[in-house]
């Protein structure tokens, strides 16, 4: 035998031991993506819809639906089964909300019911209408259910998650937006839609500021493919999906929820520069009365909001401003549009601009957590 031959043989055998310790380690890893992929899959809304209450803020007690083109929908109440279809020459329905009862009415017939539920032919999602007369109409592509409360007809969109992530990307996302920034945004609001719910005991969500705007799912165009691009992706830290916050333009700083006096939920986030705000302030300045002033608390978040409900969006459009005393009024001059905290859209934006892919904004955004892939609920069924 070789003199070297023992050395060589201690080479091979730590060689060995290296490979099969990176070899468990590696199976480590992959079985904890495993493990936190499984956890943020069993989140996911049942069937993959969410549903969504819609045009509540107009408290209306008259709706109208009606079908798109070379659409049919079904309108299922507790007496009869109706449909419009632009063919039949009967396209729209008239609901009212008289107590505790729907009236229906579908050309020369009306019914009584408490609840009405409107699908396509095969009992699932189809394009329609739904209008306030007289104020508001949008376009929907799901399920439709209506029901009387309290004299107010009350109308929840049931509709698939992907879908609703890129209405809600058409209706928050900013104009002029690169696609990079709309898949950071299309993230977070998939994340939002993942694991926000708990707001409402009628429904998952709202279409107003309360949760996320909803509008029109967009068609053909960068919206559409920033949320296909992203589809399935959402926010973690800790290995859990969370609900997250974004806004328009931040204070050149964003904020965290325990500086405006908010929980902090499952993710606490971090007050982060943001150059762009910083370098290009949005200013804002509104006038109010002594009194309507006196009800606004500084770095109070609920605070700001009653006081904008009640007098427009527009009177405090973030928390960053200073008071100053006219005569019997009070003006506020401030920077920034909206709460201040996770994702701001305007930096996102200049993020983008300057090569910024939508993972590196979401890091910047969100220090600490990951993106991961959600599965569906029934794909291993």
């Amino acid at each position: 035998m070789s003199r070297h031959a023992p050395r060589q043989h201690g080479r091979i055998e730590s060689a060995i031991k290296l490979a099969i310790a990176c070899g468990v380690m590696l199976l480590a890893v992959a079985l904890a993506e495993d493990a936190r992929v499984e956890r943020v899959r069993t989140q996911e809304p049942r069937n993959g819809n969410v549903r969504i209450g819609v045009l509540g803020l107009f408290e209306p007690r008259e709706l109208t639906v009606s079908a798109e083109d070379n659409n049919a929908l079904i309108l299922h109440s507790e007496q009869q089964t109706s449909v419009l279809e632009r063919s039949s020459g009967v396209q729209v329905a008239e609901v009212r909300s008289i107590g505790s009862v729907l009236v229906v009415r579908v050309g020369t017939s009306t019914v009584h019911t408490s609840t009405l539920t409107i699908t396509g032919r095969d009992g699932g999602p189809a394009g329609f209408v739904l209008s306030v007369p007289g104020k508001i109409a949008r376009h929907y592509r799901g399920t439709l259910e209506l029901k009387p409360v309290s004299g107010v007809v009350v109308a929840v969109v049931s509709m698939d998650l992907e879908t609703a992530v890129a209405s809600v990307v058409g209706a928050e996302g900013l104009a002029g937006a690169p696609i990079e920034a709309l898949k950071a945004q299309a993230v977070a609001a998939r994340s939002y839609l993942v694991a926000g719910k708990g707001r409402h005991s009628e429904f998952d969500f709202c279409d107003s500021t309360h949760c996320q705007f909803l509008r029109d799912p967009p068609g053909p165009g960068s919206v559409a493919e920033a949320a296909l691009a992203t589809r399935g992706l959402v926010l973690a830290y800790d290995s859990q999906p969370f609900a997250a916050m974004y806004t328009r333009s931040c204070r050149g700083r964003t904020r965290t929820p325990l500086e405006l006096g908010l929980p902090s939920g499952v993710y606490p986030y971090y007050s982060v520069d943001c150059k762009y705000c910083r370098l290009h302030p949005s200013r804002w300045q509104s006038q109010i009365s002594a009194r309507n002033a006196a009800t606004l608390r500084d770095s109070d978040e609920s605070s700001r909001l009653q006081l904008n409900r009640r007098l427009g969006w527009g009177t405090a459009p973030s928390n960053t401003y200073i008071r100053r005393k006219q005569g019997e009024h009070v003006i506020l001059e401030g920077t920034g549009q909206g709460h201040g905290i996770g994702l701001c859209q305007s930096g996102a934006i200049a993020m983008a601009k300057g090569g910024a892919d939508f993972a590196q904004i979401l890091s910047h955004y969100y220090p600490n957590t990951t993106i991961v892939f959600m599965r569906r609920l029934g794909a291993n069924r």
